[in-house]
């Protein structure tokens, strides 16, 4: 049971917002806007969404990509936040489950995802 204040505030920061539709297993490219100083620039993280958790305005979702040296670097974003300049779908990816997790046990070849077709 919900205020209904709190409802309308939430549905109110929803709209005018628009979001593609990925799931988990999707790689995705996030343009996330970054602050220094007084001034702005928006930088890539591309990487596979392994969770997505939340609904409405707290809704959030993880990405995961192998950065330098084969490091796996996570990243937690809010897909409502106004940091959060586009999200495009890469690639579609074809996984039986929610939580991709084991990924993180994964290294190489053994970490790839196949393709959806749809």
């Amino acid at each position: 049971m919900r205020n209904r204040f709190i409802e309308a505030f939430e549905a109110k920061q929803l709209e005018g917002k628009n979001i593609p539709e990925f799931r988990p297993g999707d790689t995705v490219r996030v343009a996330v806007e970054i602050k220094e100083g007084d001034k702005k620039r928006i930088q890539n993280f591309e990487g596979v969404v392994i969770a997505i958790k939340g609904t409405g305005a707290g809704k959030t979702f993880t990405v995961r990509k192998i950065g330098a040296n084969g490091i796996g670097v996570e990243r937690i974003f809010p897909v409502y936040s106004e940091s959060i300049a586009g999200i495009e779908v890469v690639r579609k990816g074809k996984v039986r489950r929610a939580k991709l997790y084991y990924l993180r046990n994964k290294t190489g070849k053994q970490a790839r995802i196949k393709e959806r077709r749809d």
